[in-house]
């Protein structure tokens, strides 16, 4: 993101970033060793062509919330990564195989205006018909929120509420030749469940179809079981030729003509086993024996001295090594190896797998494991040729897991869920049965929660100028069911309990991480439908920030100062509490409400009140201290949610937890300067989660924390420990009733540090610069 020298003019985005994304992508497409990478790199290449295109002729305008000229904010759009609008509609593009089988049906042609052919039959009383069906038994999908709107329209008609269904078309109508507002017939129902999946099973027999083959392991089972046996053969006709221990020195009865037969079977069977090149690399002693066998048929008085020294050193080593042909020695050897070669391959299981899939319904998710977990069947065995009972391998049982529909506290537990990434990727389908609840019409609230996961599949914008994403109640169609809801006790009471155990699941799942964007979308929407006034406070860009923060930030800010006043947590990062809870800047009125004062505290705490202008590093200081001063969104949960009571007896484990992960992550090897950056930030933040989660212990317990700390760190690596007993030691200190100095040092000679992850400066936990380091020293 680039500024203009007028700091009244608004930030702008910077082409460069699309540049070098359309150069990097280039380059994959034309350099990338695999087919697959280099045709996806096409495929970006042209869409950050697109989106430059766009920025330069002015039809796409980066950073607003309608970045497309004459697209209203409410249509989903084709965004690229980094939020960049490519300029293609996501419900428009290309007809689809359902929208041309239709086409087919009604007998209509080709004349450019299909899609509005089909919006338009639609609205029929036959389309209609189909629409309510649809609805009736749930036999529909929605990938993109566009394909909701009729269905909306035909339940408002059914119901009689014409004028709201006009309302809506008169709206839609002048988009109908560009975008589908109709659903995907399916077949399978979409039925109401407390289960969770990460992925369809379509999704996921797609992921395995795709699996690359396991090229090396089908090279050595050829060898095993092709050539080795072959080569076996070979030897055992030379040394029948063996006199007075030289070979080719008699030929025994049909001798030529069983060799002869050895080569015309190498020659079948290369035909169709060509993984392993090594028997026909020609200074291989496969490949020697079969030309000198050659030789011996067709004229043995070819063969000079040489070839037969050359011949018996061959023999001489193939006996030392593995005996002779029907020996004890070799006999064993072989057998294990065939025992190797028996074993199913993944790339034959994968097959299995795949089979066993694809009995199921293709959007739908795996309900119980052991439909795929089982020992190869005997029908399977004999369909794929892999050994009856064999076990399918943890690797690809790890796969289909990620389809497996089941509670999400399982999901977690099973690592099916790793993240709050992941997490925030299956929270639509629990919050959409919530925000549906209080629709009391079934149709209509099933409906709605395909619509509200298909919203929530949306790819966010990049917004400048502290604009807000598209909110689902901004569509219209969407909001003409939000006109017959009913609100009640009941649904907010759910709303409620469903935001408390989420929360919970979160911490207690992934205590080291704060809560990310699209985790915290859904924790607003909960809020929302219960009535809950939670200020909760996204995680902000440091390249595009801007200097200014929400009101949100304040709120959540006098939350934190009244919770968290005189605690280890204030002491800790050096915060004054008393002065937020003075902060009354706000204004009033229309346009953005934000507080000065809490950006110019936030600049202060960071320690770039006086400089001018914006780097990356600097903003990323100033956000980092917003994030400290709120907790970032830790203790609004903690105080309206009384999370305190529910996590009470678990919060010095979460401590723990959080320390156990910082030392494995400061232990991982990376392989740049940037990467080493992201790694302490992301430490640093989980630093503050744990000194958090502490201030709420007893405080006998504190001392307690920072000995197993202490003996947990004393058995890392030393590099571990130089990195992190810093960091320890300024814990140590803040908890004995000392304070860090200005510059966040304390101790002799200043060996107690306050554990921040950005900096202007070279961070101290990468220890002294190094020669070939390249990279700034800013996180």
């Amino acid at each position: 993101m680039q500024e203009n020298g007028d700091p009244n003019q608004k930030l702008q985005a910077n082409p460069g970033y699309v540049v070098n994304q359309l150069l990097r992508a280039m380059s994959t497409s034309a350099t990338h060793p695999d087919p697959a990478a280099r045709q996806r790199a096409l495929e970006r290449v042209k869409r950050w062509e697109q989106v430059f295109r766009g920025m330069f002729d002015g039809s796409i305008s980066v950073g607003s919330r309608t970045p497309i000229r004459g697209i209203p904010g409410w249509v989903t759009l084709d965004v690229a990564h980094g939020g960049f609008a490519v300029g293609s509609l996501a419900a428009g593009g290309p007809l689809q195989p359902h929208e041309t089988d239709l086409l087919s049906r009604l007998g209509h042609g080709s004349d450019g205006h299909e899609r509005a052919t089909l919006n338009v039959y639609y609205l029929s009383e036959s389309g209609r018909r189909d629409l309510c069906e649809m609805l009736r038994t749930g036999g529909f999908k929605i990938t993109v929120p566009e394909e909701g709107a009729l269905l909306v329209v035909a339940w408002l008609i059914e119901h009689k509420m014409e004028e709201r269904a006009h309302e809506l078309l008169d709206l839609i109508v002048p988009f109908f030749d560009r975008l589908r507002f109709y659903p995907v017939p399916d077949v399978p129902p979409i039925v109401e469940s407390n289960a969770v999946r990460r992925n369809t099973v379509g999704e996921i027999v797609e992921s395995l179809r795709l699996r690359r083959p396991q090229v090396q392991v089908g090279r050595m089972l050829e060898a095993l079981r092709i050539w080795l046996p072959m080569y076996d053969r070979a030897v055992a006709l030379f040394l029948e030729t063996v006199e007075d221990q030289w070979p080719c020195r008699r030929y025994p009865n049909e001798w030529r003509m069983r060799a002869q037969s050895l080569l015309n079977e190498y020659q079948d069977l290369r035909k169709v086993h060509k993984l392993c090149g090594k028997p026909d690399r020609p200074k291989e002693n496969f490949a020697r024996l079969r030309s000198y066998m050659r030789a011996c048929i067709d004229s043995p008085s070819r063969l000079s001295g040489r070839d037969v020294g050359m011949l018996r050193t061959i023999l001489t080593s193939y006996l030392r090594r593995h005996g002779a042909p029907g020996s004890e020695k070799l006999v064993r050897r072989r057998t294990a190896q065939a025992q190797i070669a028996d074993i199913p391959t993944h790339d034959a299981l994968n097959q299995v797998l795949c089979s066993r899939l694809a009995r199921l319904p293709g959007d739908s998710g795996l309900p119980d494991m052991t439909l795929v977990a089982s020992p190869i069947s005997p029908e399977e065995s004999a369909r794929f040729h892999v050994p009856p009972s064999s076990d399918m391998p943890k690797s690809l049982l790890l796969k289909a897991q990620r389809c497996w529909q089941a509670p999400i506290e399982q999901l977690v537990r099973a690592r099916v869920i790793p993240s709050g990434e992941v997490l925030a990727q299956v929270l639509p389908q629990i919050t959409s049965h919530v925000q549906g609840a209080d629709i009391p019409d079934e149709d209509l609230r099933r409906l709605y929660r395909a619509l509200y996961s298909a919203f929530r599949r949306r790819r966010s914008l990049l917004l400048l100028n502290l604009e807000h994403q598209i909110r689902l109640e901004e569509l219209p169609w969407a909001s003409a069911v939000d006109g017959v809801r009913r609100e009640t006790l009941n649904s907010r009471g759910q709303s409620r309990q469903t935001l408390e155990q989420l929360s919970t699941l979160a911490i207690v799942s992934f205590p080291e991480s704060i809560f990310p964007n699209k985790l915290l979308q859904e924790l607003k929407a909960l809020c929302t439908s219960a009535g809950l006034p939670i200020p909760i406070v996204d995680e902000l860009a440091a390249d595009i920030f801007v200097g200014e923060f929400s009101v949100k930030f304040l709120q959540a800010a006098k939350i934190a100062a009244r919770l968290l006043q005189n605690s280890l947590y204030e002491r800790y990062f050096g915060l004054s509490y008393e002065r937020v809870l003075h902060i009354t800047d706000v204004p009033e009125g229309q346009g953005p409400r934000v507080s000065p004062e809490f950006a110019r505290l936030c600049e202060e705490l960071a320690g770039t009140g006086d400089n001018t202008g914006r780097s990356v590093a600097r903003n990323g200081k100033v956000i980092e201290q917003a994030q400290i001063i709120t907790t970032h969104n830790l203790v609004v949960l903690f105080a309206i949610l009384d999370l305190q009571g529910v996590l009470g007896d678990r919060l010095r484990a979460l401590s723990e937890r959080c320390f156990s992960w910082i030392c494995r992550r400061v232990a991982v090897k990376t392989s740049s300067w940037k990467a080493d950056l992201r790694l302490i930030k992301k430490s640093a933040y989980a630093w503050r989660q744990m000194v958090f989660f502490l201030s709420f212990i007893p405080d006998d317990e504190v001392p307690l924390f920072l000995a197993w700390a202490g003996n947990h760190l004393a058995g890392q690596t030393l590099t571990i420990q130089e990195k992190l007993l810093p960091a320890l030691r300024g814990l140590e200190l803040v908890a004995s009733g000392r304070v860090f100095d200005r510059d966040g040092m304390g101790g002799k000679n200043g060996e107690a540090r306050r554990f921040l992850g950005w900096t202007t400066e070279r961070h101290w936990v990468l220890g002294p610069n190094r020669e070939d380091d390249q990279g700034p020293g800013s996180s």
